[in-house]
């Protein structure tokens, strides 16, 4: 339980959630190809974010739920129909581009807590991705 702890407060820092010193994201949407600190590959397999954009996809989900019937229960018998259309429509467009790097972020650690980083993953890989000669198998 501790691990994950330290796993998902990493992550939820946006930092690799491997060794909790990289900053993994160069601009708000631009994720680096490895933490600068660990050299962790950070997309461990082809379609990696796949789990991610589910992850941000259910939470805006839910928080769009959770506002909607707070603002109904708050404000009922006359809530404001008007308002909780423009405001479901601008919190349906907005809470996923918020929520993006912290999805892809708390992925990596989910991932790093079921399946932990390989040795192939940082030195090995990083090593023969240097050498011209050789190509990363594409399983």
């Amino acid at each position: 339980m501790n691990r994950a702890l330290v796993l998902f407060s990493r992550a939820l820092r946006l930092r690799c959630p491997a060794c909790g010193a990289g900053r993994l994201f160069a601009s708000w949407f631009t994720m680096r190809a490895r933490c600068p600190i660990c050299e962790l590959a950070l997309e461990r397999e082809e379609g990696y974010f796949l789990g991610a954009m589910l992850i941000n996809l259910v939470v805006a989900e839910l928080l769009f739920a959770a506002g909607l019937v707070l603002v109904i229960v708050a404000t009922w018998p006359t809530p404001p129909w008007d308002a909780l259309w423009i405001g479901s429509i601008a919190g349906m467009i907005l809470a996923p581009l918020a929520l993006y790097p912290f999805s892809k972020t708390t992925w990596l650690a989910l991932d790093l807590l079921v399946r932990p980083v390989q040795p192939e993953e940082t030195d090995r890989a990083r090593d023969r991705s240097q050498d011209p000669g050789h190509s990363l198998p594409r399983w």
